[in-house]
């Protein structure tokens, strides 16, 4: 899997394993990224992707594969390049910023070859890069969290490292700021031409800051794609149920289509011949309330969205469907609702029934 031509990467990860005693983590995880870059690896909890960071880092000794940045072996079986010499800038999750030196000196914190001159310079070129200009000679503690993570980004720039790497960085922030302060930072990285490798459990975080985003599934990398093709195309069932809001509907193929209880759906080529079992995946806007409807459900939830409103409906013993309407749909939770497809339905992906 890519995320660039494999002419040039910056970063290779080959067929990395990796294992902390007898617990498996990682298994046969490959990628690799463009100069300039910006990616991200997006799963749950326990499912790698802080340890591959810390791989690509020099943080953690790789047992199997190989890692390569600009084309160089840093991480393999008897080799280990040292962090400090990989040029790889690090932003953490908790900041990792000195509580006794000043917003400036942390961020020149890495310029010891510089001069004061130099020094001074590029903290003052960073912060105003960042939206701090004239924070300079304050200390963390007086800083708001989302204006000590620029700080932290600040700090990993200094020095023009080729590839940054940012381990949950947005965890301790609010939703809404969290969104937004990915997406200033991945401007903020092309302006500097660096490369980004994010690691991140939140979809929106990924969305808003990666063009490439690899989903993770216990140790593995289930898909490495743009986040238009993990929703409407997605290689598996994990990913699927991971990414974005859907069902997997029970139905049967028949001349490329799948038969369901809510109507026809036109299904993307599939290993298997008519008549087949499988389950088609449904997104919220493939459904449609209509009092002629194919199938009865009832309203389990109502989800306010601002413009739209997405409702939850149980249509069967083990099946809840999202369905997005407006606000103003009488359908309160209880409600018995009809639904059906929409009309001019893409193409869908369906999966062999287990």
């Amino acid at each position: 899997m890519t995320a660039s031509s494999p002419a040039s990467p910056l970063l290779a990860v080959e067929h990395v394993s990796h294992a902390f005693g007898a617990q498996p983590v990682l298994d046969d995880v490959s990628f690799s990224l463009a100069p300039g870059g910006i990616a991200a690896l997006l799963g749950p909890s326990g499912c790698g992707k802080t340890t591959l960071l810390r791989l690509v880092a020099g943080f953690e000794r790789l047992r199997t594969g190989r890692i390569l940045l600009g084309g160089k072996t840093v991480s393999e079986s008897g080799v280990h390049v040292p962090p400090e010499q990989r040029r790889v800038g690090m932003v953490f999750q908790d900041f990792a910023l000195f509580p006794h030196l000043t917003v400036a000196r942390n961020v020149a914190f890495g310029l010891v070859r510089a001069t004061p001159e130099a020094q001074r310079a590029r903290v003052d070129e960073l912060l105003a890069l960042v939206g701090l200009a004239g924070f300079g000679a304050r200390y963390p503690h007086e800083l708001s969290g989302g204006q000590q993570q620029r700080v932290a980004l600040a700090r990993a720039l200094a020095n023009r490292p080729p590839l940054v790497l940012l381990d949950e960085p947005f965890s301790s922030l609010d939703g809404e700021l969290r969104e937004r302060l990915a997406g200033e930072v991945r401007e903020v990285l092309r302006h500097e031409g660096a490369a980004a490798v994010l690691v991140t459990h939140d979809q929106f975080e990924a969305f808003a800051f990666a063009d490439a985003i690899g989903v993770m599934d216990r140790g593995r990398l289930a898909q490495w794609d743009t986040a238009q093709a993990l929703y409407d195309t997605p290689a598996d069932r994990f990913v699927a149920n991971f990414i974005g809001d859907g069902a997997l509907v029970p139905g049967r193929l028949a001349d490329g289509n799948v038969q369901t209880a809510f109507g026809v759906a036109p299904v993307r080529p599939l290993p298997a011949g008519t008549g087949a079992a499988v389950e088609v995946l449904l997104r919220p806007d493939d459904l449609v309330l209509d009092p002629g409807g194919g199938v009865r459900g009832e309203v389990v939830s109502r989800g306010f969205r601002g413009n739209a409103v997405l409702l939850r409906v149980r249509v069967g013993p083990a099946t809840i469907a999202p369905v997005l309407t407006t606000p103003d749909a009488p359908c309160p939770t209880g409600a018995e609702v009809r639904l059906r497809l929409r009309e001019f339905l893409p193409p869908r992906v369906a999966f062999p029934s287990p």
